[in-house]
């Protein structure tokens, strides 16, 4: 039987980032395209950085998954010519980063002035006094601040 699209896209919400393990890659925006040709699966995705350290570890994480459903060898395929951006993460992704701890990034239509990096919704207490402390987090994809209100560090997904 040959998978329809919406069920690898179901299937694929198993794969879960390596760094944010609560978030797939389905809801972060990084999974771009799907092909199915003569029961064929080819998933395409899309890094959220170039570097992105994670890489090998999700393309064999949507193998394996697609390989427990049956696909007999499915393909990975990296796609840098559209570059992800942080505004293709899902509502259902921007909860999980928020009940992880992160901030969900700002959309792009707020992100007109670098002052937008500076401020972040904080994801213990909500509140907006918040300040960047580090412009790099414990990743690439993430910057570290301070909440004034409730006193705690936190990380924010970076816009893009």
């Amino acid at each position: 039987m040959t998978p329809t699209q919406t069920a690898v896209l179901s299937w694929l919400e198993d794969v879960k980032d390596p760094e944010i393990p609560v978030l797939s890659l389905v809801d972060l925006g990084v999974v771009t395209s799907i092909e199915i040709m003569s029961g064929r699966v080819v998933v395409e995705i899309t890094p959220t950085f170039t570097g992105c350290p994670a890489l090998e570890m999700m393309k064999a994480d949507i193998i394996t998954v697609l390989t427990a459903r049956g696909i007999q060898s499915p393909e990975v395929r990296v796609n840098m010519k559209q570059p992800w951006t942080s505004d293709k993460i899902s509502e259902k992704g921007r909860a999980a980063l928020k009940k992880f701890g992160l901030s969900p990034p700002p959309p792009a239509a707020l992100f007109t002035e670098l002052d937008v990096l500076d401020r972040a919704e904080c994801p213990r207490c909500g509140g907006s006094d918040t300040e960047m402390r580090n412009l790099f987090g414990s990743t690439l994809c993430r910057s570290t601040h301070y909440c004034n209100n409730c006193k705690e560090a936190f990380e924010q997904f970076k816009p893009l």
